[in-house]
């Protein structure tokens, strides 16, 4: 139940930074969405949580830190795309 809840919160932020950059609800790309949530909120969760002396326990800066990643991750993957084409 635990890696459900994961994929969705993942899923959740990727999409909430892809609206944030712009996209409306019905073009938001899932398959991105859920990748970058996923990333961001390993990469960005892990790091603001451990960086604010919450260890690894489900607390608001980890939280904001898995949004924050899935943003930066969001970001860098239109960048990369733009470049590639």
């Amino acid at each position: 139940m635990l890696i459900l809840a994961i994929i969705l919160f993942g899923m959740v932020a990727g999409a909430l930074a892809q609206m944030v950059l712009g996209q409306s609800m019905r073009d938001v790309n899932w398959t991105i969405a859920i990748v970058t949530g996923l990333l961001g909120s390993f990469v960005g969760g892990l790091l603001a949580s451990l960086l604010a002396g919450d260890g690894l326990e489900l607390r608001p800066s980890g939280l904001i830190g898995s949004f924050v990643g899935a943003l930066l991750l969001t970001l860098a993957w239109g960048w990369y795309d733009k470049r590639r084409a």
